[in-house]
C-alpha cells in the first residue's frame, strides 16, 4: 500500500503564489511508486481545499473557479493518520475525502512557514516534513534568529528592531534611535517577510521615512541594519537534522539592482537553466533566479561558508532542508549570516543538483527525516496516566498549582 502525503502549499502570505508553483513543481518528482500524492490548496483565508484539479497548476489562473470546483475539508486526526472531512457535513454522504500519512508543507512566508502551519501538524499528531514550530519560528524572526546566532558565536551583522506603535507615536525619536545606532546606508526590512518583499535601503532622513513606512505596510515590526555597500551574496542549501546535516553548492545570485528583489527571485528567466520538467513552469521559483553555480568564490570561502550553513542549520535545531543566506562584505571579506529559508523556493533542489542529488533523492530523504522525527517524538513521555482532578474540590484549596 502506498504512504499518502499530504502536500500543503498556498496561505495567507505574500508569497502564496510563489509556494503554489514551488509545491506544483515539486509533486512531479515524488517516488510515484511509493507515494501517492494529494495535493491541498490552502487559501487566502486559510481554508484547505482538495480536488482532482488542485495538483494543476494552469487551474491557479483563476483561484476562484478553482475554489467553487473543489471541496472544503478540515484535518482530523484518526489514530496515526489524518482525515481530510468534506465540510460542511453532509447527512447520508461520504464525508471523509480521504486520509493522508504524512504532511509535506510547501509554504512560505508569514502565516504558514513560521510555525503556524507545522503547530497544526504537531497536535495533530502526524509526520511532517520540515522543520518543527520552535525552528520554524525562530528562523521567521530575522531579529531573534540573529540574537540566537550571535549568543552561538556565528557572525551576523548588527541590527536593531522598531515596532509600528513607538513608529507612529514618536516618529523623529525613531529616527534619531536609528541614525545614532548606523550611519548611511541603511537596510530596512520587515521582520517576518522573506522574498525580498518591503525591503529598502535608505541613504538620506526622507529615504529613511519612506523605507520604515514602506516596511511597515507589510509587519508590525521591522529590522534595522547597516547596509553593506560592496557586497556579494552566497546562498547555500543545508538538508539533514540536528543529528547529522550536509551542505550543497554555494551559489551566487545575480541582481538587478543594489538589493536581490522579488523581481530578480521569482520574475527572471535565466537563459543558463532549463526547468526540470516540460509540464512545470520554472519562472515563479528559485530556479528561474539569474545566478552564478557554483559562486564565484574560492575554495575556503566556499568551504567557510558551507560549515557555517551548517552550524546555522543545527544552532536553530531545523530538519529537513533549508537555505541560508549570506553576506561578504568585499571591503573586509567578513562573511554574515544574512538569513535563512526554513521552506526555501523550490527547496533548492537546484543547489542539490549541483553536487549530484537529483530532485527525487531529495525528497524521499525530506521525507524520512519526518518519520525519524516522528519516532524519536514518539518515545518521549508528555503526559502522566493520573488524574489530579478527581482530588481537587471546587474551591480550589486542592490540587491548585504553587
Amino acid at each position: 500500500m502506498k504512504i499518502k502525503i499530504g502536500l500543503f502549499f498556498g496561505g495567507n502570505s505574500t508569497e502564496h503564489e510563489v509556494s503554489i508553483v514551488s509545491a506544483l513543481q515539486a509533486m512531479e518528482f515524488f517516488d510515484k511508486s511509493k507515494y501517492e500524492i494529494i495535493p491541498i490548496y490552502i487559501s487566502k483565508d486559510n481554508k484547505f481545499y482538495v480536488s482532482e484539479f488542485t495538483g494543476i497548476v494552469n487551474e491557479y489562473k483563476n483561484i476562484q473557479q478553482l475554489i467553487s470546483k473543489s471541496n472544503q475539508v478540515l484535518l482530523a486526526k484518526n489514530k496515526s493518520r489524518v482525515d481530510l472531512v468534506k465540510y460542511p457535513y453532509k447527512m447520508f454522504s461520504k464525508n471523509i475525502y480521504d486520509s493522508i500519512d504524512v504532511a509535506f508543507p510547501v509554504v512560505h512566508g508569514t502565516n504558514v512557514e513560521d510555525g503556524t502551519l507545522q503547530g497544526l501538524l504537531n497536535m495533530l499528531g502526524i509526520p511532517f516534513v520540515g522543520c518543527d514550530v520552535m525552528s520554524s519560528a525562530v528562523g521567521m524572526d530575522k531579529y531573534v534568529m540573529k540574537c540566537v546566532l550571535k549568543d552561538n558565536n556565528i557572525p551576523v551583522l548588527d541590527s536593531i528592531t522598531v515596532n509600528k506603535f513607538n513608529y507612529i507615536s514618536d516618529k523623529d525619536d525613531v529616527i534619531v534611535t536609528i541614525k545614532k545606532k548606523f550611519d548611511y546606508p541603511i537596510i530596512i526590512k520587515p521582520i517576518n517577510l522573506g522574498s525580498s518583499i518591503g525591503i529598502k535601503i535608505a541613504k538620506d532622513d526622507k529615504s529613511l521615512k519612506e523605507a520604515l513606512a514602506h516596511a511597515f505596510t507589510f509587519s508590525y515590526k521591522i529590522i534595522v541594519e547597516k547596509a553593506i555597500t560592496k557586497l556579494k551574496e552566497v546562498n547555500c542549501s543545508v538538508l539533514g537534522d540536528i543529528e547529522n546535516a550536509s551542505a550543497s553548492e554555494c551559489e551566487q545570485p545575480i541582481n538587478s539592482d543594489e538589493i536581490l528583489s522579488y523581481k530578480d527571485k521569482y520574475l527572471s528567466s535565466s537563459s543558463s537553466k532549463k526547468t526540470p520538467s516540460s509540464n512545470t513552469m520554472a519562472k515563479g521559483t528559485m530556479e528561474s533566479l539569474s545566478r552564478k553555480l557554483p559562486a564565484d568564490i574560492d575554495d575556503i570561502t566556499r568551504e567557510t561558508i558551507r560549515n557555517m550553513a551548517v552550524d546555522t542549520f543545527k544552532t536553530l535545531g531545523c530538519n529537513g532542508v533549508a537555505r541560508i543566506d549570506f553576506i561578504i562584505d568585499e571591503e573586509d571579506n567578513k562573511i554574515y549570516v544574512n538569513e535563512i529559508n526554513t521552506i526555501p523556493g523550490s527547496l533548492s533542489f537546484y543547489l542539490w543538483k549541483a553536487v549530484g542529488m537529483d530532485y527525487e533523492t531529495l525528497l524521499e530523504k525530506m521525507i524520512q527525516l519526518a518519520f525519524k522525527r516522528k519516532r524519536e517524538q514518539d518515545d518521549i513521555v508528555f503526559s502522566f496516566e493520573t488524574n489530579i482532578l478527581d482530588c481537587v474540590n471546587l474551591d480550589g484549596s486542592k490540587g491548585s498549582k504553587s
